[in-house]
């Protein structure tokens, strides 16, 4: 057992399901260190790229990981993503970094070092986490376990607006098919694929409001914890 059961959250699902935003809000309603896992492999993946390592070699990925530290700091504006001491919480969300991200994130040798440290920052404090193994791979004695999902069409809306809102230009249409290979990508990698824990919850995003979202996740906890 990693941590005892009610100290954690976990919320899983694919990509541009609205995980960073609910987690984020749910663990400031619950006074909870949020985790941003995505960011840990978005921060490799800035700095592998930035440094032209050849993102085919995994062990040339593993010999990066364990020269580059990468820290979560919490701040009233938001989380901050730090890297080597270099705030990178803006730049790991370009456009590059996306399309690479998940090619990277499959490498066994890449996870098995995250997941440790993952875990490391789940023993220390009560935390929320959001990836696309918590529940059922990095975390799997957390009590609350959640699993959001939405249609491709949506989920690319989100993240045409959210882009828009951060000035990256990129087109619908590109969008929705990187949505949809990420999902292939994340569902067929031979390590901690992206699958519901049999014993999460499961919420269709698609036609609900953030708030609405974060209401029922927190109701099923009050329930779970009376």
């Amino acid at each position: 057992m990693y941590i005892k059961k009610e100290e954690a959250v976990t919320i899983d699902g694919p990509a541009a399901a609205g995980k960073s935003t609910i987690a984020k809000i749910v663990s400031q309603k619950l006074n909870y260190i949020y985790i941003d896992t995505g960011a840990m492999y978005r921060a490799l993946t800035l700095r592998a790229l930035e440094d032209h390592i050849n993102i085919d070699s995994e062990q040339a990925l593993v010999n990066l990981l364990n020269d580059t530290d990468i820290h979560l700091t919490q701040h009233t504006s938001g989380q901050k993503v730090m890297m080597n001491g270099e705030d990178v919480t803006h730049a790991i969300r370009s456009e590059n970094v996306t399309h690479n991200v998940s090619h990277i994130a499959k490498y066994p040798g890449i996870r098995k070092e995250m997941v440790k440290r993952q875990r490391k920052l789940a023993r220390l404090t009560s935390v929320v986490m959001d990836g696309r193994d918590i529940g059922s791979h990095v975390l799997p004695m957390a009590r609350h376990k959640f699993f959001l999902t939405a249609s491709v069409e949506e989920r690319a809306k989100r993240r045409y607006e959210e882009n828009i809102k951060k000035g990256f230009k990129v087109g619908f249409a590109d969008l929705k098919n990187d949505i949809a290979q990420r999902d292939l990508q994340d569902k067929q990698r031979d390590v901690a694929p992206l699958i519901k824990a049999d014993d999460a919850i499961e919420i269709d995003t698609t036609s609900l409001t953030i708030e609405q979202v974060v209401e029922r996740i927190l109701d099923k906890i009050s329930k779970a914890t009376i």
